[in-house]
């Protein structure tokens, strides 16, 4: 085996925790240390090195677009130093959950988060890196990455394993609502009377949503938190604020029959604050709770922080016999960068083009070119060789 290559087995063996020289900055994140790990040894120097640092770039830089929920099998190879990148659009008040199960030789898998930041210098910022968990079956990887979506926002998932190492992953990604459902047994179709509408004639605007329920129906604490007030007022009657510590905004239930809690009191998500009543001002409507956040900057919509979202991703359809084995396009045809017609096109490929499939998604194989441009195509256009 050449030296260099020997010493990049090594590097793979040990991970970023090996102890190789740093110099400079401490690295953040476990990528960051073991591509520190790569220039202290000089192998940036490297083929393989040098192709795997540049890889954490370029995926970024030209992500697949991926549609939550989704679940895409892929495998990975020890002949190539490559990594991946998806891009996923979230709104505030999502929180984005991203599972990963690698099987193959034991490895690191890298799986980072990226905001977009608009500034060409310097346009991916690191927020988050996937924290490794016990799988139920311990020759597996299993890593979990959260993300809560502030503001609305374009990410960055990128996903690179360690040189010299193959295998296959299982990627599943979803949103979810930051916060629990504030109304016992109740969902979406219980919002009736959203953020920002007109209230006396126009001269307020509403600042939060109301949810329908039966009187008496329990009110839950959608976040843990600090009961910082429960003294009722005009418009709301019967109110309990709730402090959400962790996120530095306020919950505030208002129109309940009555309260179960007291100020000072600390709650679990889950934990009944009240019960469902028409206090205050809804005197001569149905019983609802209305439901407000607030920040320092004022009040914002709730709806996108609680409303219940589809978790269950489309059906891989594709044979997942065929990840990793070469292919034909019979059809040719768009090669996209997403699954589907939504996908943009990356290029036409013509009909009888030579792939490698490397990953499976809904109706679609992601494939491999010979020079390397990868992306999606109908799993029905992709013959497998024999």
């Amino acid at each position: 085996m050449p030296a260099c290559l020997a010493l990049l087995f090594t590097l793979a063996s040990c991970g970023p925790s090996g102890s190789l020289r740093t110099l400079g900055i401490a690295p953040k994140t476990g990528h960051e240390r073991y591509a520190r790990s790569l220039r202290d040894a000089g192998l940036d120097n490297a083929a393989l090195g040098r192709e795997w640092l540049a890889a954490a770039d370029s995926a970024l830089r030209a992500p697949y677009q991926l549609a939550l929920p989704a679940r895409e099998l892929g495998v990975y190879s020890r002949s190539e130093a490559r990594a991946g990148a998806y891009r996923i659009a979230l709104r505030a008040g999502e929180r984005l959950r991203v599972t990963l199960r690698a099987d193959g030789q034991p490895a690191r898998l890298y799986l980072d988060l990226f905001t977009l930041t608009g500034d060409t210098a310097a346009p991916f910022e690191h927020r988050v890196s996937a924290r490794e968990e016990v799988a139920p079956d311990s020759a597996a990887a299993l890593l979990i990455l959260e993300y809560e979506a502030t503001s609305d926002a374009s990410v960055a998932l990128r996903l690179q394993p360690e040189l010299l190492r193959s295998g296959r992953f299982e990627l599943t990604g979803r949103v979810e609502p930051i916060l629990a459902f504030p109304v016992e047994g109740r969902g979406n179709d219980a919002i009736q009377s959203l953020f920002g509408v007109d209230r006396d004639g126009g001269a307020r605007a509403h600042h939060g949503i109301d949810i329908f329920a039966p009187r008496g129906t329990p009110v839950l604490a959608a976040t843990d938190g600090i009961v910082r007030s429960t003294a009722p007022n005009d418009l709301g009657g019967n109110v309990v604020w709730l402090a959400d510590i962790a996120r530095g905004q306020s919950l505030y239930y208002a129109h309940l029959d009555r309260q179960a809690v007291s100020a000072g009191q600390r709650v679990r998500t889950g934990d009944t604050l009240g019960f469902v009543g028409n206090t205050g001002n809804a005197r001569t409507t149905a019983p609802h709770l209305h439901f407000g956040i607030y920040t320092r900057g004022g009040p914002i919509d709730p709806l996108r922080h609680v409303r219940q979202v589809a978790s269950r991703p489309r059906a891989i359809t594709g044979d997942t016999a065929a990840l990793g084995k070469r292919a034909v396009a019979t059809a040719g045809g768009a090669l996209r960068d997403a699954p589907g017609d939504a996908g943009a096109i990356l290029l036409q490929i013509p009909r009888q083009s030579a792939v490698q499939v490397m990953g499976a998604n809904a109706d679609a194989y992601r494939v491999q070119l010979d020079d390397g441009t990868s992306g999606y195509l109908p799993s029905r256009t992709v013959r497998i060789q024999k």
